[in-house]
């Protein structure tokens, strides 16, 4: 039976989870060896910028299968800023809420070119004064194309986060600031991929399979 979660407020992370954090970190990198980078697939910075903007409430699966086309259609930041706006929805409508990425692929492109010179800033800050760049794109970008140490809150991250106490938080740079205090920095990249594959395969938001969790020990939501 699967318990309804979210009734409950918590005023303090979960002891067990937080005092517990090595053990939890080494059961996720024993489980999940093969989670060390994004699903999404890129050859540059640039790339991965533009397809992490588009599986924004899409998947990695749905931005991969049109990326190739269009990464081949357009090559570049001046391609993506000078590219007519209503074919450049028509090429990502798959991804959903594609008049609103459109503009924000336009945009970004127009910045890194007029801030940056064309090349996409290995930083944080520079990267979120770009349109259409939040703290979650640009940790995604650090941390798989520039290879820095960044924590990653996607949807998974925030859920599953809460689920087993770490944060009481739900918004995501909150979030983001609670488990850099407690995750080991050199290791803020890796436990964000395997939290990330952990909310694909087990932590379903739907349906969780904690009979099968290895991590359910240390879990507020399956102790409570």
């Amino acid at each position: 039976m699967v318990k309804s979660y979210g009734s409950k407020k918590y005023e303090k992370p979960y002891d067990k989870a937080v005092g517990n954090i090595n053990k939890i970190i080494n059961l996720l990198q024993k489980n999940y060896p093969e989670a060390i980078t994004t699903s999404l697939n890129y050859k540059n910075p640039f790339e991965l910028m533009v397809a992490t903007i588009l599986a924004a409430q899409s998947t990695d699966k749905q931005v991969n299968k049109i990326t190739p086309f269009l990464f081949e259609k357009y090559k570049s930041p001046a391609d993506f800023a000078n590219a007519d706006l209503l074919e450049l929805q028509k090429d990502i409508k798959s991804t959903g809420f594609f008049r609103n990425k459109a503009i924000a692929l336009k945009q970004c492109a127009k910045d890194l070119i007029e801030k940056y010179e064309g090349k996409v800033p290995d930083n944080i800050e520079d990267l979120i004064k770009l349109h259409g760049v939040g703290r979650k794109t640009a940790n995604v970008v650090i941390a798989n194309a520039f290879g820095k140490q960044a924590i990653i809150v996607d949807t998974h991250m925030l859920r599953i986060s809460n689920l087993i106490g770490l944060t009481v938080n739900n918004d995501p740079t909150k979030v983001e600031f609670d488990l850099q205090k407690i995750i080991p920095d050199k290791l803020w990249t890796d436990f964000s991929h395997k939290i990330i594959y952990h909310g694909r395969s087990i932590c379903i938001a739907r349906r969780p399979k904690c009979e099968i969790c290895p991590i359910s020990e240390y879990c507020r939501y399956f102790n409570d």
